[in-house]
């Protein structure tokens, strides 16, 4: 008696080990499928505000954070991929083109184009891809309960830790002219947070704004006789027309402080950045949830804030202006 009660317990226990071992089967190791495993092809349509290389950066960082997520290109994964190039009719007509193809979901790289497929839809999904401010953009209510078709990634700019790179690299600056996009909603939140860390820390900051890059040439060489230095934030109109931006300031011979790294090795002086990448890695991370069934109003934007020192040491001896040694060992980036 005892042995078939034995015998009734070891079988019941072959059942869930075989059962379990067909969960995991299907499902992968930690009971989430791969892309190999998620058979029905899904499509997703994405949207780029401009070719640039750190927007192509995030770029390349979705597809990789997709993948992760079970989603790739090469098995059950289409992308409908679009770049306005900051042609903001463009913006909306592409919106419209990637709604009314009916993609699972939608992905908008820079706060133009998120806020172009949010004015698009209210029903299919938006994940932002690297938006500053989405509140101050209208793209959701409240970060940590967004409360509509909308969630993603925020790309919060260090500006603080940029303010004490301008006191160590170049004690003498006073005057700080902050270069922006009048037309880019995140761009004014961050040139106000500059503002307010840099007035704390003893400096003036005046702000010049841009309306398109028609005006870039003409508003630095206005500027520049009148500041010490020049910071500029996380804005993809400056970004397009960087190079006239540094020919100016090299001629002038003052620094130039960014927020992206590819920037600072275009011409500026030092940064403390984020990673772009890393930003696209977590967008697509959050697409592929949010394509597995998570709700967008309920997703909190995840926040990106902890940046890395890059410096550009030949633009700063072409300036005459020492990095100090206890900058470049901390320095994720030197560029010589």
């Amino acid at each position: 008696m005892k042995n078939k009660k034995l015998l009734s317990v070891i079988a019941a226990l072959a059942v869930l080990v075989i059962g379990y071992l067909g969960i995991t089967g299907l499902t992968g190791q930690d009971g989430e499928q791969t892309a190999s495993e998620k058979s029905e092809t899904v499509a997703i349509g994405v949207l780029q505000f401009v070719t640039h290389e750190s927007l192509d950066e995030i770029y390349r960082g979705i597809e990789a954070g997709l993948a992760e997520g079970g989603y790739a290109k090469d098995s059950n994964l289409t992308i409908n991929f679009m770049n306005a190039e900051a042609d903001q009719n463009q913006i909306q007509k592409m919106s419209e083109k990637l709604v009314a193809d009916k993609n699972a979901a939608l992905i908008g790289i820079a706060t133009p184009a998120a806020q172009g497929l949010a004015n698009a839809t209210k029903d299919i999904p938006v994940i932002m891809g690297a938006v500053t401010d989405p509140v101050g953009a209208n793209l959701v209510s409240d970060l940590k309960n967004p409360g509509g078709n909308i969630t993603g990634v925020s790309d919060a700019t260090p500006v603080a830790d940029t303010v004490e790179l301008i006191q160590e690299i170049s004690p003498d600056v006073k005057t700080i002219g902050a270069l922006y996009s009048s037309s880019e909603d995140n761009s004014l939140s961050q040139v106000e947070a500059f503002t307010e860390a840099a007035e704390k820390a003893g400096y003036t900051v005046v702000p010049y704004a841009v309306p398109s890059t028609n005006e870039i040439a003409a508003t630095v060489n206005a500027m520049l006789p009148k500041v010490d230095a020049v910071w500029t934030p996380t804005d993809n109109t400056i970004a397009s027309a960087f190079p006239t931006v540094v020919s100016a300031a090299k001629e002038a011979k003052k620094p130039i402080y960014t927020s992206v790294e590819t920037m600072v090795e275009q011409g500026g002086i030092a940064s403390v950045t984020l990673s772009q990448y890393d930003l696209g890695v977590a967008t697509g991370k959050m697409a592929a949830a949010i394509l597995d069934g998570a709700d967008p109003a309920t997703t909190p934007v995840e926040i990106f804030s902890e940046g890395t020192i890059v410096v550009n040491k030949k633009v700063a001896e072409e300036l005459g202006l020492t990095i100090p040694d206890s900058l470049l060992e901390k320095a994720a980036t030197v560029i010589d």
